[in-house]
């Protein structure tokens, strides 16, 4: 367990899209919190995508920032890990960072994971306790034009269906304001336009499942589409990825699913096929679209998955240690 230090210098990333009619006043709550602690900071504006993953890379590499708080949704996260993660930095240093959230997106899955919420204040004064802990990152390597590319994820990466769902999702929210709301309604959509490409998992160099594939999804947080628990037993400290491959259901099948998508109970449906582990191979016979906590990127060839245990700090709730 490590604890901040108000010697020290602060980095703050903030995507100001996120939940944006409170953000005046957070943003004025933060800043007089601030200064009543004599913290040291600087501060970032994210103003396009993937401009958070340059912010978190200059704030620890250029800065020398240790901690890291975030404002931001999953999104921001997930583009401040990769910020980190790509940091010119030894893995002892990169180890040392501490990263902290104050959820302002939609779906704040990862932040749901520890009982976080958008009760701001709360979530500052847990930044501030300065409890942290180990956490793994995710990391999936893919090729383009036979060159290979890292993307790093905090709580979940998806293939099969989940891409288009978070298409979806996205175009979604504009109209409807709750994320498992906009989720569900995207997958509903996506059920008429979904093809099942044929996909081999492989873990430990050994073929675990290979056939039609709905959906796979390997997760490193419980949470996902705004609430869904699809692997309810993963956990961000356990040093492996929780894995589940669903094969092309009937209408009937996911009929059965819908209700067992909250109440962490798919698993138990005949259709769906749990994994654990902390490497994995995917094979598909075509080009293929995954989603990174909720960032859909298109690849060729295979994915390598990884687990990197205890690759960061992450500031928790003292009851979460």
């Amino acid at each position: 367990m490590c604890k901040i230090l108000c010697e020290s210098m602060l980095g703050i990333i903030i995507n100001p899209k996120s939940g944006k009619r409170a953000f005046r006043m957070q943003r004025l709550y933060l800043w007089k919190l601030l200064k009543a602690r004599r913290q040291p900071f600087i501060y970032r504006v994210t103003k396009y995508a993937n401009h958070a993953i340059e912010l978190a890379r200059e704030l620890v590499e250029e800065k020398g920032c240790t901690q890291i708080l975030v404002l931001g949704g999953d999104g921001t996260l997930s583009e401040v890990i990769n910020g980190i993660m790509r940091a010119e930095l030894t893995p002892e240093q990169r180890a040392k960072i501490q990263f902290g959230l104050m959820p302002r997106g939609t779906g704040n899955d990862f932040a749901r994971h520890w009982g976080l919420n958008k009760d701001f204040k709360r979530s500052l004064d847990i930044f501030f306790q300065g409890h942290s802990k180990p956490i793994d990152v995710g990391c999936v390597t893919y090729w383009r034009n036979n060159i290979p590319h890292h993307r790093y994820f905090i709580n979940s990466l998806g293939f099969g269906i989940e891409p288009m769902v978070c298409r979806g999702a996205e175009q979604l929210k504009y109209y409807i304001g709750s994320h498992h709301v906009n989720y569900f309604f995207a997958l509903v959509a996506s059920l008429f336009k979904y093809k099942n490409p044929h996909l081999r998992l492989d873990v430990d160099d050994k073929t675990i499942v290979e056939g039609k594939m709905f959906v796979t999804s390997i997760a490193n947080g419980s949470f996902v589409g705004g609430g869904m628990k699809l692997n309810p037993d993963a956990d961000p400290c356990d040093g492996v990825l929780h894995v589940m491959f669903i094969t092309p259901p009937t209408f009937k099948q996911i009929m059965q699913a819908v209700p067992r998508l909250f109440n962490g109970k798919l698993h138990e449906l005949p259709f769906v096929h749990p994994v654990i582990s902390d490497n994995l191979l995917m094979h598909t016979k075509q080009h293929q679209s995954f989603e990174a906590d909720g960032v859909v990127m298109d690849v060729s060839g295979p994915c390598k998955v990884t687990c990197l245990k205890g690759a960061l700090q992450m500031i928790v709730p003292e009851y979460c240690l």
